[in-house]
């Protein structure tokens, strides 16, 4: 068989390895959406239309781009400032607490597909678990004004240069990082415990909440700790935070004899070791958990169905 050569092979060569590292960016780009929107679902939306913007050009205009990866940043970030511009309005509107959508892990992702692992990889497979997505993280980076955020995100998270962060001067976008970081230092929790040693209470706080132990639910709860719930307005669920160790406690004893028949599971939640509650197989409730000291500071329970799609079996 003849090898095909010439100009026409050429650049087709170079097509496909131009195409090849277009797409090898959608990794890094689900990524930076979902830190910056908290949201799986916003973040793929964000994705889809950065490409569909870069394949409107003409190659033309895509060769005159020095570096599409760049381009690509530029566009989703601005995107994204959009977004959150939008989002903030809906989420006035939202029914109770709106907390970010939590991750499951890649081993469990999986443990819940089906077809044979066929289907194109799904974005939650493609976040990398790291400090920048643990829930109390997100949840700091939510008081942030849309522009402090994306400012804060591609500057100190993906490390971008302020002189590359569109629709501000670099001075401008140094300030709002620095906005940003004293958001983040005013609401830093305690420093978290190990993921040994939050592992352990997580595990503690499972059994007592099973064995409807309450006084080992207190013993395992800060006497100021804050369980905040999301619900959506499609389940049931306590629209304000439970504050107060015995308050919560009581609470998730109250839960547990309304819903007989509910599985508790451990599973990393964000990267960090979480709950999952499940019925009938569905997973009903994800749970974040934050821990210092020996004990359970935040709980962040998710419960909106919506934001729960990556962890019911498939």
């Amino acid at each position: 068989m003849n090898t095909p050569s010439g100009p026409g092979h050429h650049e087709s060569t170079q097509d496909t390895q131009d195409l090849s590292a277009i797409v090898g960016e959608r990794r890094r780009l689900i990524n930076l959406g979902y830190r910056m929107l908290g949201s799986l679902a916003e973040a793929e939306d964000v994705v889809q239309e950065t490409y569909t913007r870069w394949y409107a050009m003409s190659r033309e205009q895509q060769d005159a781009i020095e570096s599409p990866g760049a381009w690509l940043t530029k566009v989703a970030g601005r995107i994204c400032l959009d977004v959150l511009g939008s989002a903030r309005a809906r989420r006035e509107r939202y029914v109770g607490a709106w907390i970010p959508e939590p991750l499951p892990d890649r081993g469990e992702w999986f443990a819940g597909r089906t077809g044979g692992g066929c289907e194109p990889a799904d974005p939650a497979d493609q976040i990398t678990l790291d400090e920048s997505v643990n829930m109390a993280f997100l949840v700091i980076l939510e008081s942030m004004t849309p522009a402090e955020r994306v400012a804060f995100v591609l500057h100190d998270v993906f490390r971008y240069p302020f002189a590359e962060i569109v629709g501000r001067t670099p001075a401008a976008c140094r300030q709002l990082a620095t906005s940003a970081r004293r958001r983040i230092g005013a609401g830093r929790p305690p420093a978290a415990a190990p993921a040994a040693g939050q592992a352990s209470v997580v595990r503690h706080f499972k059994e007592a909440w099973e064995s409807r132990d309450i006084e080992a639910l207190v013993g395992l709860l800060d006497p100021d700790a804050v369980m905040t719930a999301d619900g959506g307005g499609m389940v049931g669920t306590v629209l304000r935070p439970v504050e107060g160790g015995r308050s919560i406690a009581q609470y998730l004893i109250h839960i547990a004899d309304k819903a007989p028949g509910l599985e508790l599971l451990e599973r990393k939640v964000n990267g960090r070791p979480g709950l999952v509650a499940r019925h009938t197989g569905i997973a009903v409730t994800v749970a974040a958990f934050e821990v210092a000291d020996g004990r359970v500071g935040r709980i962040w329970a998710v419960r909106n169905p919506e934001k729960l799609r990556a962890w019911t079996e498939g």
